[in-house]
C-alpha cells in the first residue's frame, strides 16, 4: 500500500479537480447573471470565485465528515490531535494556504523544517490519519 504522504497528495489532485469543476459552474452561472451577453466574462470572476470555493470545500468536508472526496476515496481523515472531529476554527485554520493551491508547498516545506508533518497542521493541533489502520 502506499505511504500516506504518498495518498495525501492524490488525494490533493483529485480535490483540485473537484474544486475546479464546482470553480466553473459557479463562474459560468455567476457570468449569466452578471453579464449574460459575453460569455469570455467568465474568466474575469476566476480570482474571486476561487479562493471562497476551496474555502467552503474544505473546511465544510473537513468539518463535516472528516475528510474531502480526495481523503475520502485515499482512506484518510483528518481529526483533531485527542482524536475526535475538528471544530470549525481547526477546519479554517488548517486550510488557510489552499486558498491558491500554492501555497501549500511552503506550508509542507516549514512543517518538514520543523519535523512536523504540515506548519497549520501543528498550529489547528489536527493530524491526518490513514483509516486501514
Amino acid at each position: 500500500m502506499a505511504s500516506v504522504f504518498t495518498r495525501r497528495v492524490g488525494a490533493y489532485i483529485i480535490d483540485f479537480f473537484v474544486v475546479s469543476a464546482f470553480m466553473w459552474i459557479v463562474s459560468y452561472l455567476l457570468s449569466l447573471v452578471v453579464n449574460p451577453a459575453d460569455s469570455y466574462e467568465i474568466y474575469h470572476f476566476f480570482p474571486y470565485v476561487v479562493p471562497v470555493l476551496i474555502m467552503v470545500y474544505f473546511v465544510l468536508c473537513e468539518k463535516l465528515e472528516g475528510a474531502s472526496v480526495g481523503k475520502s476515496l485515499m482512506y484518510l481523515k483528518v481529526v483533531s490531535n485527542n482524536g475526535n472531529y475538528i471544530s470549525w476554527p481547526q477546519a479554517i485554520v488548517r486550510n488557510l494556504t489552499k486558498i491558491y493551491w500554492i501555497p501549500i508547498v511552503f506550508d509542507w516545506a516549514v512543517g518538514k523544517m520543523l519535523k512536523t508533518d504540515r506548519f497549520l497542521n501543528t498550529i489547528s493541533k489536527t493530524t491526518v490519519i490513514d483509516e486501514l489502520k
